[in-house]
């Protein structure tokens, strides 16, 4: 018996087909306070107009405490006509990356990695990273 789910989360029937590319960091290395901000380019390459919800997720690569290997930190729900592309912006501040430690028992921000998927659900595999330091 198999123990994956037959379906990813944030996975959704579509009447048109969707790409994302051109995946942008505004940069790759930024403090503990500071903010940062995601640009995607998503395209409508079927023939009738349809709705795409673009998902971001986040994984820290290390820290005080183990973390989920994806996190859903945003989305955006986008009208499109056929070939129509349009650009969309996220911003990752420093309440995306905070979490609670029961380590520590207090909110945590760390200095690591973070990796970052968008696309169409979880199994998103468009991809970049960067780093925060303290």
């Amino acid at each position: 018996m198999q123990s994956t789910p037959l379906f990813p989360f944030g996975f959704g029937l579509s009447y048109s087909q969707f790409t994302f590319s051109d995946l942008h960091l505004s940069k790759t290395r930024i403090n503990a306070d500071e903010s940062l901000d995601v640009t995607v380019v998503v395209e409508n390459k079927g023939s009738y107009t349809a709705d795409e919800v673009a998902q971001l997720y986040l994984h820290q690569q290390y820290g005080t405490s183990s973390r989920p290997v994806r996190e859903l930190k945003g989305f955006e729900r986008t009208e499109l006509k056929p070939a129509e592309r349009k650009t969309l912006r996220f911003k990752i501040g420093k309440d995306e990356r905070t979490y609670w430690s029961a380590a520590t028992r207090s909110w945590v921000v760390d200095p690591s990695t973070f990796d970052v998927w968008v696309g169409a659900d979880s199994a998103a595999s468009l991809h970049t990273s960067f780093d925060v330091s303290k």
